[in-house]
């Protein structure tokens, strides 16, 4: 007999359709979740309206958490904090570190009696992603007897030593003093009462103390929805066409693209395809007209249009230097183009050595080095870049749509319900990369 799907009461704080980013994931996720299990999501107030919108009934399929009252002024002041838009992401996690108890002690007064009563067989908290913010809940279902799920976790990837100008571009100052969480009350507590710990990324993996590894595994946050990534790339025949998708500031490393392609470029061998908008466009425009090459510059372009742009083109060509999911590199591999990325965080996590390149993080002039030979070999190859983006295309629809990220996740939930004996190994890196334990303790 098929067992019952189980009844999972989905806790994500940020769990928005109509925005990007960790409440993307957050929607995303939950979502795809009500095919392998009976959810009931549990979010903040902020996304009830959008939530409405998108055909879900309040009470029957989900429940508004109210917690504005704290969560306003702190998010008013995470915004002085972190002095510009986009910026000083770590300043805004401590906020959200001192606002997040409130809103889990909402769900408590909310669901607590249901919890007790046996009315949810497993309490999955999806958001927030930072590991730095514990769970008061996940001591109160242990108690209750019920499997409480951690993540995916992921953030807090070390800034390069060589990229200091950028950290501090970014008002990245309270990341020097980001290892101190895991000093902080409830942190051991969150992590001894969860029956299951899921890792975004290897490096969010390597800072779960050992006496936690047999309960961890290894899942990146980041999947991708086919009905959204439609399109397959389709570039013209003739010279390599590039393009770089993403925020237009220093650390995402576009000015480093224009520095290692100008000698193709200006030889006629490849094109770029600049997509996004931010600080540095008045800079890069400046840098591509000293350098006499042509650059076509897009600008903000609204997300579901993103890859009707992309899809003309052969490979995404991405040096960022911090990035911890890489979603984008994704959202590229999806449409069948092949990603060269730095080998680092996110980015160097998803992509493996059949479906796309990599180049060793250093500094400034040897990421520019590297993919400048990199982009000269890709030009060489059009074949070779076709067949590759064909490969990470496969990749992401078996491992990394929602629909796939549901089903691995519903093997997280038979194994703390006892239907599985083995914890389950959720992604197959085609043999370059392993999970659970000392494997992704990196």
């Amino acid at each position: 007999m098929t067992p019952a799907r189980p009844r999972v009461l989905v806790i994500a704080e940020a769990a928005n359709p109509e925005w990007v980013s960790v409440p993307l994931v957050g929607w995303s996720l939950a979502m795809a979740l009500r095919d392998v299990a009976e959810v009931h999501l549990v979010t903040q107030v902020r996304n009830r309206d959008a939530i409405l919108r998108a055909g879900l009934e309040e009470g029957r399929d989900f429940t508004a958490i109210d917690s504005e009252a704290v969560a306003r002024p702190l998010w008013a002041v995470a915004r002085v904090l972190r002095m510009g838009e986009g910026r000083g992401w770590t300043a805004v996690q401590a906020i959200n570190a001192l606002a997040y108890p409130a809103f889990e002690r909402g769900v408590w007064r909310q669901f607590g009696a249901a919890i007790r009563a046996g009315r949810y067989d497993i309490v999955h908290r999806v958001t927030p992603l930072s590991p730095t913010i514990s769970s008061p809940l996940a001591a109160r279902c242990a108690r209750a007897g019920v499997p409480f799920v951690l993540g995916p976790l992921n953030g807090g990837v070390p800034w390069p030593a060589q990229f200091a100008a950028a950290r501090r571009q970014e008002r990245e100052w309270l990341s020097y003093l980001r290892a101190a969480y895991t000093l902080m009350p409830g942190r051991g507590a969150t992590l001894r009462h969860a029956a299951a710990i899921i890792a975004g990324s290897r490096h969010t993996a390597s800072e779960i103390p050992a006496s936690h590894q047999a309960k961890l595994l290894y899942l990146p946050e980041n999947a991708i929805d086919p009905a959204r990534f439609a399109r397959i790339a389709a570039p013209v025949p003739g010279p390599l066409r590039a393009c770089f998708i993403g925020r237009l500031v220093p650390y995402k490393g576009a000015d480093m693209l224009i520095a290692a392609a100008a000698p193709l470029l200006r030889d006629g061998r490849m094109t770029l395809d600049i997509i996004g908008d931010g600080p540095m466009m008045a800079a890069l425009r400046a840098q591509a007209a000293e350098a006499g090459v042509t650059v076509t510059f897009h600008g903000w372009v609204d997300h579901a249009r993103v890859q009707d742009v992309a899809a003309g083109c052969g490979i995404l060509a991405f040096p960022s230097i911090r990035e911890f999911g890489g979603g984008v590199v994704l959202e590229a591999m999806a449409l069948g183009l092949a990603p060269l990325v730095v080998d680092y965080a996110g980015p160097g996590e998803l992509v493996t050595p059949a479906t796309g390149q990599t180049v060793p993080l250093g500094d400034r002039a040897a990421i520019i080095a590297g993919f400048r030979a990199a982009l000269a070999r890709l030009a060489d190859d059009p074949a070779g870049v076709q067949a590759t983006g064909a490969r990470a295309r496969m990749r992401v629809l078996a491992q990394f749509t929602w629909a796939a990220k549901a089903a691995q996740v519903a093997r997280v939930y038979d194994w703390v319900l006892g239907r599985a004996v083995e914890k389950p190994v959720l992604i197959d890196d085609m043999g370059s990369a392993r999970q659970g334990g000392d494997d992704v303790a990196v």
